[in-house]
């Protein structure tokens, strides 16, 4: 196709170098980090090493750190109460398959998003509230709800529901 207009090569070129540099590059999910000894909880604050159960940390877009939570709960509470206000990069959980339950090991943290929550069940957590008990598989969920009591539900479930 020929442009008899003098603009034309131009303009088309500006059309593309513009959308290429609004073309939003794909995010990069802040990694899981560990807590350091002495980490406190966002809304408790007390240490996460005085809470069994699985804890939460959640990295707000544009900050360099993650805001960390004695309780899953109460990482789904911030989701509520803030959430909406101050944009969410990444949500981590422990991974209750692989993890001890007085005191989750390093290296046991999985995006929330992908998880399974045993929600309702007997177990305790920070702060000796019911517990909503993240898991990598349905099948380590259904297992765990079964000793424990308990539903199953998937991050959206509990988003919605909670």
């Amino acid at each position: 196709m020929i442009f008899r207009h003098r603009y034309g090569w131009v303009g088309i070129l500006g059309v593309v170098l513009w959308m290429t540099a609004c073309e939003k590059l794909p995010d990069t999910l802040p990694p899981p980090k560990e807590p350091a000894p002495g980490t406190m909880g966002y809304y408790c604050g007390m240490t996460l090493e005085e809470h069994p159960g699985p804890k939460g940390q959640i990295w707000v877009t544009g900050e360099k750190n993650a805001l960390w939570f004695s309780s899953v709960a109460d990482a789904f509470s911030y989701l509520k109460l803030e959430g909406i206000t101050r944009p969410v990069a990444a949500f981590y959980v422990h991974d209750m398959g692989r993890a001890d339950w007085d005191q989750p090991q390093p290296g046991t943290w999985i995006r929330a998003e992908s998880a399974f929550f045993s929600v309702g069940g007997r177990r305790t957590g920070g702060m000796g509230a019911t517990e909503i008990v993240p898991f990598a598989t349905q099948d380590q969920a259904d297992i765990f709800s079964r000793q424990y009591g308990g539903r199953v539900k998937n991050y959206q479930e509990v988003i919605e529901n909670y």
